[in-house]
C-alpha cells in the first residue's frame, strides 16, 4: 500500500507541480489513512490492499476522524487527497473501482478572514525600527514587503535576491503550482527591502554565493516558522491582542486594498487566486465601507 503511495506522490510532483506544503500535505493524509486500512485488513486476517477498501470502509475512516474531533476542514482535505488517490489507482488500473467515486464532500462552512486595521498594521510595521541590528532590518523587510504585495508566507521565504526589483517596484514569486506572477510594490517598501539588501544582508551571510533574500543569524534560509515567532513577538510588542498570523497581512492587504477601491480582479490577481470565487470572500469584509461611500455619495442618503 505505501508502494502506492510513493507512486502517486512522484506522479503529482512530477506532473502537477504541487507546493512543498501541498506534496507533504498529500504525504501525511495518505499515510494516515494507510494505517487506518492496514489496521483494519490485519484485523479480518487480509492481505492489505487498496482493492479491498470499498466505500463503506472510506465512511469508517470519516467518521473515525470524527470520532477523533478533526475540524471539518481537516477532513474535507484528507477527503480530497484520498479522490486524487483513487482516482489515480483507478487510472493506473492498480484497482478496478475508486471507492471515492459519488461520495458527497464534506460541507464547509465559509470562515471569513480576520484582518486587522490599518492603523494596526502601522503599529506593527514600526516595531523593528526601534532596533538597529541586522535582524531587525531584516525584519522591517520582511514586514514591509509582506503587507505590500499580499504575498503567501511560503512566497515570501521562498524569495532569492533576484526576485526584487527595487528600482522598478516589484516582486517576482511562485505561487501554487509554480505560477510565476509579477506584483507592484510601493516606493517605502522597496526602499526598506533596498536598505537590508544593502547594509543589513551581507553582516548576515555567511556563504558570498547564497543567493537567498532573508537569512536567519546562520547564514541559511528563513523558514515559515521562524517568520511566524518573529511576528508574534511584534504583534505582542504592538499591543495587538487578536491572534496574527503570517497569514493575517495577507488577509489586512487585501480587505484595505478592496476597502481603498482597487477592481476586484485586480486583487485576484495580485493575491495569485486561480478562481475570482476565492477573491469574492474579502467582499463581505467591505460591505461596510460600501455603506458609508454610499451614505456619503449619494445626492438623496444625505
Amino acid at each position: 500500500m505505501r508502494a502506492d503511495i510513493e507512486k502517486f506522490l512522484a506522479y503529482v510532483k512530477a506532473e502537477k507541480g504541487l507546493s512543498e506544503n501541498t506534496y507533504f500535505a498529500y504525504q501525511n493524509d495518505l499515510s494516515q489513512m494507510a494505517t487506518f486500512f492496514e489496521a483494519e485488513t490485519k484485523e479480518k486476517g487480509m492481505v492489505p490492499a487498496w482493492a479491498n477498501v470499498d466505500r463503506q470502509a472510506i465512511m469508517r475512516f470519516l467518521l473515525s476522524m470524527q470520532e477523533k474531533r478533526y475540524a471539518t476542514t481537516t477532513r474535507a482535505r484528507k477527503l480530497a487527497a484520498a479522490r486524487s488517490f483513487f482516482k489515480f489507482l483507478t487510472s493506473e488500473g492498480i484497482i478496478r473501482e475508486d471507492p471515492t467515486r459519488n461520495l458527497e464532500s464534506l460541507s464547509i462552512g465559509r470562515t471569513l478572514p480576520k484582518p486587522i486595521s490599518i492603523t494596526q498594521v502601522r503599529t506593527l510595521l514600526a516595531q523593528p525600527t526601534k532596533r538597529n541590528t541586522p535582524e531587525a532590518k531584516r525584519d522591517q523587510a520582511m514586514l514591509q514587503l509582506l503587507y505590500a504585495s499580499g504575498m503567501r508566507v511560503s512566497e515570501l521565504m521562498s524569495l532569492n535576491v533576484e526576485d526584487v526589483n527595487t528600482v522598478d517596484g516589484d516582486v517576482r514569486c511562485f505561487g501554487k503550482g509554480h505560477k510565476e506572477r509579477i506584483i507592484p510594490i510601493h516606493q517605502i517598501a522597496s526602499n526598506v527591502v533596498a536598505e537590508y539588501v544593502k547594509e543589513a544582508r551581507p553582516r548576515l551571510l555567511r556563504r558570498k554565493d547564497e543567493g537567498v533574500l532573508f537569512l536567519n543569524r546562520r547564514g541559511e534560509r528563513l523558514t515559515r516558522q521562524g517568520f511566524w515567532q518573529i511576528l508574534k513577538q511584534y504583534a505582542k510588542a504592538a499591543g495587538i491582542t487578536v491572534s496574527v498570523t503570517p497569514h493575517t497581512l495577507r488577509h489586512s492587504f487585501a480587505t484595505h486594498m478592496l476597502s481603498g477601491g482597487a477592481d476586484l480582479r485586480a486583487v485576484q490577481e495580485l493575491l495569485g487566486h486561480a478562481n475570482i470565487s476565492t477573491t469574492q470572500i474579502y467582499t463581505h469584509l467591505t460591505s461596510e465601507h460600501v455603506r458609508r461611500t454610499y451614505q456619503k455619495a449619494h445626492p438623496r442618503a444625505k
